[in-house]
C-alpha cells in the first residue's frame, strides 16, 4: 500500500485493508458534509481536481466540515488536504482489465470499495458524488433515506465521443465509444439523486431536461482576482494538456490553418506534445514550443500574451484553461464552442472560422485592451465566478 508512513496528526490513522483512514482537526460547524472524490485532489493540476479541491477549500471556508472519500491510482496522499478536512479515507482504485467488459462504465466499475459504503453509513450527511465516476453508491439501497447530491463534471457520454472522434488510435477509439454507450445508460442513475450540481449553463440546460433538482454550480478554480496586465505583449498563446487529442488537434489547426502565414508569433505550452505536434511547429519560423513548464511559468506566459487563442471542437463541461485565462489574460480569442455560459462572450472575441481567427489575431495583436473592457470583464467574473459566493449557495441548496 502507498503512503502508509503518513503521521497522526491529530487523533488516530486507521489502516484497513486497501484503504486510509484519517481524522484532523475540525471546525466549530455542525454542518458536515461526505465527499467522494473519483481522485486525490491535490496537487489541483488538471481540469477536474481543481474543481473538487477549490470547492472543498471554499466549503471548508465556509464552515462546512468535509468528510473527504478518495479513489486513488497513480497520486499520492496528500497532507495538504488535512488542513482542509476534518477526515480523509483512502481507497485503492483496481484497474482489472476484465472491468473494460463489464455493462458498467470502466470509470465507474474501478471505482468500488466495500469499505467506502461502510464509512458512508457511520454517518448520516449529506453525500456529494464528484463526477458519474465516483456514483457507484449512488443508488445503493443502504443509502436510500440520505440526500445525496452529484456534480457533473460534463455530460459525460457526450464528452467521450467527441474523444473517441479525435483519437487516431483504433483500439482507443473503440474504447471510448464504448465508454460513451455505457456512461449514457448509466447516466439515469441520476433520477436518484437530490441535487445535480452542474458546472455549466450548457449542461445545466441538458440536465434539466432530463432529470430533477438541477442546479447550476460554476466551477471552482484558483484565482482569488482578476490580474490583467496593462500594456502589450509580443506574441500570441495557446495552452492545455497536448497529450489528449482535442487540444493537440487544436493546437495543429492554429499552426496549420491560422498561423501559417500571418507575421505573429504563437506560443504553444501543454504536457506531453507529440512527434507530430513537434514536427509540424519545427517546420515554422514563428510557432514555438513550451512543454511541460510549471503552473506558475503558465500563468507566466498568460499574463504576458498579447493574445490567448483557445479553439475547441468540445461544448460540453466548462473549460478552465478559458477561466484562468479570463483572470490572468489580455485579449482572448476563443470559438462560440468555448462559450458555454452567459457573459463570457462579453469577455472573449468569438472567431469561428480560422479566417475569422486569423483577422481577429491581426486586429489584436497591437491593441491594448481597454480599462474598460478590464472593468466590466472584472465585474463579470466577480459576479459569476467567486468561488465565495457559489459555495455558500451549495451550501444554500444541501443544508
Amino acid at each position: 500500500m502507498q503512503g502508509n508512513g503518513l503521521l497522526n496528526i491529530t487523533t488516530c490513522i486507521t489502516l484497513q485493508m486497501f484503504s486510509m483512514n484519517i481524522t484532523v482537526k475540525e471546525n466549530g460547524s455542525d454542518m458536515k458534509l461526505n465527499v467522494v472524490s473519483f481522485d486525490i485532489p491535490y496537487p489541483p493540476d488538471y481540469g477536474g481536481v481543481i474543481d473538487i479541491y477549490y470547492k472543498i477549500k471554499a466549503l471548508n471556508s465556509a464552515g462546512i466540515k468535509i468528510h473527504l472519500h478518495c479513489f486513488y491510482y497513480g497520486r499520492k496522499k496528500s497532507f495538504k488536504l488535512e488542513s482542509i478536512c476534518s477526515n480523509i479515507n483512502y481507497y485503492r482504485r483496481y484497474r482489472n482489465p476484465l472491468h473494460y467488459f463489464s455493462k458498467q462504465p470502466f470509470i465507474v466499475r474501478t471505482r468500488t470499495s466495500k469499505q467506502l459504503i461502510i464509512n458512508l453509513l457511520n454517518n448520516d450527511s449529506p453525500i456529494l458524488f464528484e463526477g458519474l465516476h465516483s456514483c457507484f453508491y449512488l443508488t445503493d439501497p443502504r443509502l436510500k433515506n440520505r440526500k445525496k447530491i452529484v456534480r457533473t463534471h460534463n455530460v459525460e457520454h457526450n464528452y467521450y465521443n467527441k474523444i473517441a472522434q479525435a483519437e487516431p488510435n483504433l483500439f482507443k477509439k473503440k474504447y471510448f465509444i464504448s465508454e460513451g454507450r455505457k456512461l449514457r445508460e448509466f447516466e439515469k442513475r441520476l433520477e436518484q439523486a437530490d441535487i445535480i450540481a452542474s458546472i455549466s449553463e450548457s449542461d445545466t440546460a441538458y440536465f434539466s431536461s432530463m432529470y430533477s433538482g438541477v442546479v447550476h454550480t460554476p466551477v471552482f478554480h484558483g484565482n482569488e482576482s482578476v490580474n490583467i496586465k496593462t500594456g502589450k505583449g509580443d506574441y500570441a498563446l495557446y495552452h492545455g494538456n497536448l497529450a489528449v487529442p482535442e487540444n493537440e488537434n487544436a493546437a495543429l489547426y492554429l499552426v496549420h490553418k491560422v498561423f501559417n502565414d500571418i507575421n505573429v508569433k504563437l506560443i504553444i505550452s501543454g504536457r506531453k506534445p507529440s512527434n507530430r505536434l513537434l514536427t509540424a511547429v519545427n517546420k515554422t519560423s514563428n510557432v514555438l514550443i513550451e512543454p511541460d513548464i510549471p503552473s506558475a511559468d503558465l500563468i507566466n506566459l498568460i499574463n504576458n500574451a498579447q493574445i490567448n487563442i483557445l479553439p475547441t471542437s468540445q461544448s460540453t463541461g466548462i473549460k478552465l484553461k478559458l477561466i484562468n485565462t479570463l483572470y490572468n489574460g489580455r485579449h482572448c480569442i476563443v470559438n462560440s464552442k468555448m462559450i458555454t455560459d452567459k457573459g463570457i462572450d462579453e469577455c472573449c472575441i468569438v472567431a469561428d472560422s480560422a479566417e475569422q481567427m486569423k483577422k481577429a489575431v491581426l486586429e489584436y495583436a497591437n491593441r491594448e485592451l481597454s480599462s474598460k473592457n478590464t472593468i466590466n470583464r472584472i465585474k463579470i467574473l466577480e459576479n459569476n465566478y467567486s468561488n465565495t459566493k457559489n459555495a455558500d449557495n451549495l451550501i444554500s441548496k444541501v443544508f
